[in-house]
């Protein structure tokens, strides 16, 4: 593991560590007053929560004709919860199955995941206007259980990456693809925006210019909903440096919340560095196991909307660099399951309007990455057009 990881991911222990030393304070309720849209699908509330935590939603009428109750007399097309009034609040935790609020209500997490809420519509708003929502949090007891957990999660993650045979981490795990196959239509694509994808690299590059990780997967929308889509799927923007990986890592330690955002390597597409890059990974592990890619903006357009081409690999653990013999990550090689993985974290967020596959000419099925491993592919692309 390179220098600057190592002294991270001990500070990660080390912050946790001290912030564990009274498991059994009680704290206080955190109140949170959210405002939330009838214009968009899903709201951060900005709110991580955990197994154990009890949280008390009081939602009003705000501006507007929306009612946290619903709307009666709307249309019901294509709302998340099809029994539930159009225009009620409901929320989620993480990507997980929507749930009712209403007016009220008592919820006791049984998952770690960041809330969103939002009201229970289809692609058109059930109502004009917003709700006003006040939250009481009220953060489980035993947190130094809910650390030792993490921290075993964590070991068996990285134990089944590093010593199996690109083997996933348990179905238990953060790292889990959500529940549900893909959503894949039979259309077929639009003849010039399939010569345009015909005409991408296959593979992105080192700085050296050593070829890598293939080009598994194109997302086509607007940097805004791009940016919505991946925040609500619970993708996180890695750390552009070492640096400030490191602030961010006492900063969230020290707020009792999980870092998860370790910067990765550049790479090289279009002969210039990734765009963004976005990581997902379970406490404690992200330093060695973790799912990620890199996104590089497209020359080309399709339908006025921006094309976005992506590499994705799953990190599961270290091995040696064959270009200098120093230890690196080591990636799952079955690598279309972290392809198919961002796929169908991004339709569980409800952000994915349709999924293709596509097979380019000169497809790669097996190759090995910049630093020496291995890797193997049916070849196709996933292109996914968001909401």
């Amino acid at each position: 593991m390179r220098c600057c990881e190592t002294i991270l991911y001990l500070l990660l222990f080390g912050c946790l560590a001290l912030s564990a030393q009274n498991p059994n304070a009680t704290a206080a309720p955190a109140s949170y007053h959210l405002t939330i849209p009838s214009t968009q699908a899903w709201t951060d509330s900005g709110v991580d929560l955990h197994p154990g935590d009890v949280v008390r939603f009081t939602a009003t009428t705000g501006k507007g004709s929306c009612n946290p109750e619903g709307v009666k007399g709307a249309t019901s097309d294509g709302q998340p919860l099809s029994t539930l009034a159009p225009g009620a609040l409901i929320g989620k935790v993480g990507a997980e199955t929507p749930f009712p609020v209403g007016a009220s209500k008592e919820l006791t997490v049984n998952q770690t995941g960041r809330l969103y809420l939002g009201m229970n519509a289809g692609p058109k708003p059930a109502c004009s206007g917003e709700l006003s929502v006040a939250l009481e949090v009220t953060a489980a007891a035993k947190q130094a259980t809910s650390i030792k957990e993490k921290a075993a999660t964590a070991a068996q993650t990285w134990l089944a990456g590093q010593f199996g045979k690109g083997a996933s981490p348990p179905a238990s795990s953060a790292l889990a693809t959500p529940p549900g196959s893909l959503v894949i239509t039979d259309a077929a694509l639009d003849p010039q925006l399939s010569r345009s994808l015909d005409g991408l690299p296959r593979r992105v590059q080192d700085e050296f210019k050593n070829p890598g990780d293939m080009v598994n997967f194109v997302i086509v929308g607007s940097q805004e909903q791009l940016q919505k889509a991946l925040k609500s799927a619970e993708w996180m923007v890695a750390d552009e440096t070492k640096k400030s990986a490191i602030v961010n890592a006492i900063i969230t330690t020290y707020q009792k919340q999980d870092y998860l955002q370790m910067p990765m390597s550049t790479l090289y597409l279009f002969d210039r560095p990734q765009d963004f890059g976005y990581e997902q990974a379970a406490a404690y592990s992200v330093a060695a196991s973790r799912h990620h890619f890199r996104l590089w903006k497209a020359a080309f357009a399709w339908n006025g909307q921006p094309v976005w081409v992506g590499a994705g690999t799953h990190d599961i653990g270290f091995e040696k660099d064959q270009r200098n013999g120093k230890i690196t990550h080591k990636i799952d090689p079955a690598v279309d399951g972290e392809r198919d993985h961002i796929g169908s974290t991004l339709q569980s967020a409800g952000a994915v309007k349709t999924m293709n596959y596509f097979v380019p000419s000169n497809a790669v099925k097996e190759a090995r990455n910049a630093t020496g491993g291995s890797y193997r592919s049916d070849g196709r692309l996933l292109i996914i057009f968001l909401r």
